[in-house]
């Protein structure tokens, strides 16, 4: 059916998978860094983290993908040649491609991270302090906990938004499953069957995403339920 394509793009899912979850470890972290910039008292953090998440949200993902690896790739061989280094550096586009997910998603987490953080009622982070807790320690087991059960159905939005979105970083010559598809499509002429084999393998991992997710909803909620009874 898929010509002896098969095995190919089971090489690309598999890489696909690998680079949606990279990035969004990236963007996790990026997010969390924009969420307590956002929420910081000083004005020029708190804007600075403004600047990040509107410019990014306000520009097509493509458009940045193409921007940030071309545009990354000239300022890093312009570094080397200011360096010395006469060799022309290629960047991975795997590593292009995290670095671009990870950077845009990350201006998404950062709002979903923030709504998250704001959602907690304050009075549970004095009586944390009151009851002698240091600042690190109200964050990790405080914060931390009830701010994931928060943010979860807008980190699940953007998970699957994002395992999508890796579709265009083939764009840039990552050798994922679109991109084994496509190739395939040329050799074949038949575009349909490689392109509806790669929806599938999309829905199948999307189908996967929100069950684990849905898991960690009610695991994080279980608490919150138990009072309730």
């Amino acid at each position: 059916m898929l010509h002896g394509y098969g095995s190919s793009i089971l090489e690309g899912a598999w890489l696909t998978v690998n680079l949606a979850l990279t990035s969004m470890a990236l963007a996790i972290v990026l997010g969390l860094i924009g969420a307590m910039l956002r929420l910081s008292p000083v004005k020029w953090l708190a804007r600075s983290g403004e600047a990040y998440t509107t410019v990014i949200r306000g520009i097509p993902d493509l458009v940045l993908i193409l921007l940030i690896f071309y545009g990354g790739q000239d300022l890093v061989n312009r570094i080397a040649l200011a360096l010395g280094s006469t060799d022309y550096i290629d960047i991975n586009p795997f590593v292009a491609g995290v670095c671009t997910m990870g950077f845009i998603f990350g201006a998404y987490l950062s709002e979903t991270f923030r709504g998250a953080f704001m959602a907690i009622p304050k009075g549970q982070i004095e009586a944390g302090l009151a009851y002698g807790m240091s600042n690190g320690q109200v964050f990790w087991r405080i914060l931390v906990p009830q701010m994931v059960r928060f943010a979860l159905p807008g980190f699940t939005n953007n998970w699957l938004v994002l395992t999508k979105s890796t579709a265009l970083i083939s764009v840039i010559g990552l050798q994922d499953m679109m991109f084994k598809a496509k190739s395939a499509a040329d050799a074949t002429h038949e575009p349909f069957t490689f392109f509806l084999a790669v929806a599938g393998l999309y829905l199948m991992l999307t189908s996967v995403s929100l069950l684990v997710l849905r898991f960690l909803g009610n695991h994080y909620s279980a608490s919150i339920k138990a009072a309730e009874l």
